[in-house]
């Protein structure tokens, strides 16, 4: 009877504690995944598909149960390589598991949103770039808490003199996620798109590709340089 007690307790504790996340997060049908992380992420995921933005224009869907546990750990190991004092300065506390994430029509691996502390994920998005895509999505945070600190003009400055960035990151068709044999400033062809979005694209391979970007950064100034404007930053962030 004790222990009937107990595990009612504890499942009311988690329905609370759910139906609190929903109404922060303005995600509806949300439920808890994992709370044991030790840098203090919550990790969620969902009842059913939903719907959210303004105009209904962010779309995920309900995961399959083995899909997610299978996947879990993977994020967690790369998430785990955050502390909690970094997340705080980040406003990172709640990762949102789905598949098949979409935003106006454009499927996407990840969406950050700063003010409600929330990193969405696409668990099924296109497994050899997940990873990489992972610290893509949290540099956007990294930025979005620290603009001033990540300045996209200095950024640009790196560039060669010829060359000009889109208007939007949804404003070309650079979509490409393969690094470039000939690096030539950029790394991927998505790099090409924004200074945002080519700044997540150094730090995410800086994060998961340390060997080979320490080797690109000898044949390239320009990779040189926007690799030690991204870790002179981060050492920034980390001193305040």
């Amino acid at each position: 009877m004790r222990i009937l007690f107990i595990l009612l307790l504890v499942l009311q504790f988690n329905f609370v504690k759910a139906d609190e996340i929903n109404y922060l997060l303005k995600i509806p049908n949300l439920e808890i995944y994992d709370l044991k992380s030790q840098n203090g992420l919550k990790y969620l995921t969902t009842k059913k598909n939903f719907q959210i933005g303004a105009k209904n224009n962010i779309s995920c869907e309900k995961l399959d149960k083995e899909n997610l546990d299978n996947r879990f750990l993977l994020i967690k190991k790369n998430l785990d390589l955050y502390s909690d004092e970094f997340l705080d300065k980040i406003n990172l506390r709640f990762i949102v598991l789905c598949q098949n994430l979409f935003i106006s029509e454009i499927n996407t691996a990840g969406i950050p949103d700063y003010k409600k502390r929330t990193l969405i994920l696409d668990l099924m998005f296109n497994e050899k770039y997940f990873e990489r895509v992972i610290h893509h999505e949290v540099f956007h945070l990294i930025q979005d808490s620290f603009p001033k600190i990540f300045n996209e003009e200095v950024w640009s400055s790196f560039n060669k003199k010829n060359f000009k960035y889109a208007e939007c990151s949804t404003c070309t068709d650079k979509l490409g996620l393969d690094i470039y044999n000939n690096t030539n400033g950029f790394l991927t062809e998505y790099s090409k798109t924004i200074p945002s979005e080519d700044m997540a694209e150094v730090y995410s391979f800086i994060v998961t590709d340390k060997e080979n970007i320490d080797q690109i950064k000898k044949i390239d100034p320009i990779i040189f340089n926007k690799v030690e404007f991204i870790n002179s930053k981060l050492n920034e962030i980390n001193n305040l």
